[in-house]
């Protein structure tokens, strides 16, 4: 389940601070797991087409970057497996935001794009090259805004299997899918706090061993992810 390029690379560009360090404040095994039924394709096209009431849990970051907002798109792509997968990245390490960092595919919205989808659906093709054919767009969770301020809008799409990839080396170091009933049970969802000059960040990061190597999904990415498990446990 993994298109593997390169080893572990560091998680934040921030001196003498490793996310993976951070102590774990407490896990949220007190929540229910999202059921397997509703894990099932047709259950996830039904929640987006008749969505429950519901809030977000995280949608901003603490601002960080000195730079102009930017509108940008993720895929969030569930691949069909015989237990449904997500396709996360691994972001190479010269990248000047979120470097070496597990992502989802996607990135800053064009001209041309027409939608939040259009973006998602592009990015993950130049970035991985995940056809569009390939994905079943099933809709959109709320806005994200990361604290390198980008507003990010999280669609969520289901992904054929017989899909092949081809990384781009300048953006993606590898490709691996972790099994969506991990990251919609709260029991592995970690929480952790730092605080550096009187300021306090918290986040959620969800590990994930990926044969021997350990899959450090956290930030902005695991904030989705726990909106999006919020969004199917409601």
């Amino acid at each position: 389940m993994s298109n593997d390029t390169s080893a572990l690379t560091p998680l934040s560009r921030l001196p003498n601070f490793d996310p993976r360090a951070v102590p774990v404040l407490r896990t949220d095994a007190d929540l229910p797991a999202v059921s397997a039924d509703r894990l099932r394709p047709e259950a996830l096209a039904q929640r987006f087409a008749l969505p429950p009431s519901w809030q977000p849990e995280v949608t901003m970051e603490r601002r960080f970057a000195n730079r102009q907002p930017a509108q940008a798109s993720v895929l969030v792509p569930i691949v069909l497996r015989d237990e449904p997968t997500v396709l996360l990245t691994q972001r190479t390490e010269h990248l000047s935001t979120h470097s070496g960092q597990v992502a989802f595919p996607g990135g800053r919205m064009d001209d041309t794009d027409a939608t939040p989808a259009a973006t998602a659906l592009r990015e993950a093709q130049e970035e991985v090259g995940l056809a569009p054919e390939h994905v079943r767009v099933l809709g959109s969770l709320p806005i994200y805004t990361t604290g390198t301020a980008y507003i990010v809008t999280p669609v969520v799409g289901l992904v054929s299997p017989g899909f092949s990839l081809q990384l781009n080396p300048d953006e993606v170091a590898s490709a691996f899918e972790v099994p969506l009933a991990f990251l919609m049970n709260p029991a592995n969802h970690r929480r952790h706090a730092y605080e550096a000059e009187g300021v306090r960040r918290e986040w959620f990061s969800m590990p994930w061993m990926d044969g021997g190597q350990e899959r450090f999904i956290w930030g902005a990415t695991a904030g989705m992810l726990r909106n999006f498990y919020r969004f199917l446990a409601a």
